[in-house]
């Protein structure tokens, strides 16, 4: 008999790790039901697909996929300075923004640090906290977003970092530029801030932070972004995070070579110039959310005011049975009873099509849930 046990052997911190659940792809529902034409509106992504752009420049790019990528990513890091005002030397590209935020704490966080994040906020923030064994600090949220007083107090002698995600996922609630600098200023320096930013480009420019001139302020404070939403690449995994150079340098040191594949460093330089696609983007979030806050009131239905391009929804006690009814009427949306929110769904603004889709869906959920309820 062999006494052989793999548990024992893992590090203390991912013994009793979950795994990030993703939202449920089109084809494993597909292969579940049997159904097809199945909207996916569950992980936060731009119902738009790739711009023109995009797609004429990854077609151009086949013919290099013999070769290593550029391990440093020189034209993307050099297409964001200029864009940002930024030097280049402050730039740390990732697989996704989850990639940098990850990498961030596992430079930076050991087992004997406190990590501080909000109640209702992105899974990954928990999840690298105890995958490194460090204690992770859960501050209960202040209407569903950031309690940044609390968060403030709960610092102490051991705290290395504290997350804020502005707007916040999977809630929608946003900080004002006010709110936060006012944070920035009281925190020690030697607790690092990262600031993830991932919704940022659905926030109108005159209420947008000025995070990335922050960094020059704040030499602890690190801003993530992503082009996995407003930009259309999610599938591409291409996002970065600005700091002081120092940091970025350790970060790098951290880093794995090849982090981001060819096709995603020259999308993700193209899209970073498709002004038309990213207005347009907007303008269908916008338009979306109003579709779907409209549904919300006519049928009394509360939810989180959003900044994202999500609305979380208090459906009820029979949340988890709104989600399946949903699921076999061919629409994925995301439970978020694992974000301590087991009333809610979380529902990705889609095309105009798809919205509506899922308003129909839930109207006939409703009634039917009131006819059985008699």
């Amino acid at each position: 008999m062999t006494t052989f046990d793999p548990m024992q052997l893992a590090n203390v911190g991912v013994r009793n790790l979950q795994p990030y659940q993703a939202g449920k792809p089109i084809e494993e529902l597909e292969r579940e039901l049997g159904i097809r034409d199945i909207i996916k509106l569950a992980s936060n992504e731009n119902p738009l697909g790739l711009s023109s752009k995009v797609r004429a420049a990854l077609q151009d790019t086949l013919a290099g996929l013999a070769r290593y990528p550029d391990a440093n990513g020189f034209y993307l890091k050099s297409k964001l300075a200029k864009k940002f005002a930024l030097d280049t030397a402050q730039i740390t590209l990732g697989n996704g923004s989850n990639d940098v935020l990850e990498l961030i704490a596992r430079t930076f966080v050991n087992a004997e640090h406190e990590v501080i994040y909000s109640q209702h906020a992105f899974v990954v923030y928990p999840l690298v906290t105890q995958a490194i064994g460090a204690k992770g600090v859960a501050v209960p949220a202040r209407d569903y977003g950031h309690d940044l007083d609390a968060m403030l107090a709960a610092i102490t002698a051991k705290t290395r970092m504290i997350f804020i995600a502005n707007p916040n996922n999977p809630t929608g609630t946003f900080l004002t530029t006010e709110a936060i600098a006012a944070f920035l200023a009281k925190v020690p320096e030697n607790v690092l801030i990262v600031l993830d930013e991932a919704y940022s480009e659905y926030v109108s420019e005159a209420e947008r932070a000025p995070s990335f001139r922050w960094v020059q302020q704040y030499p602890n404070l690190v801003v993530s972004r992503t082009f996995s939403k407003a930009y259309g690449l999610a599938g591409l995994r291409a996002g970065y995070m600005v700091s002081h150079p120092a940091i970025a340098d350790l970060m790098n040191r951290a880093r794995q070579p090849f982090n981001m594949n060819s096709l995603s460093l020259r999308a993700a330089e193209v899209a970073l110039d498709d002004d038309d696609y990213l207005q347009q983007s907007v303008a269908v979030n916008e338009a979306g959310m109003q579709q779907l806050v409209n549904f919300c009131e006519q049928h009394g239905l509360p939810y989180i005011p959003s900044r994202g391009n999500f609305l979380t929804i208090e459906v009820g006690e029979n949340a988890g049975e709104i989600y399946q009814q949903l699921l076999h009427a061919g629409i994925i949306v995301r439970p978020v009873a694992g974000y301590e929110l087991p009333r809610h769904l979380r529902v990705s603004i889609g095309l105009p099509e798809e919205n509506e889709a899922f308003i129909q869906a839930m109207k006939e959920i409703i009634a039917n849930l009131c006819k059985s309820s008699r």
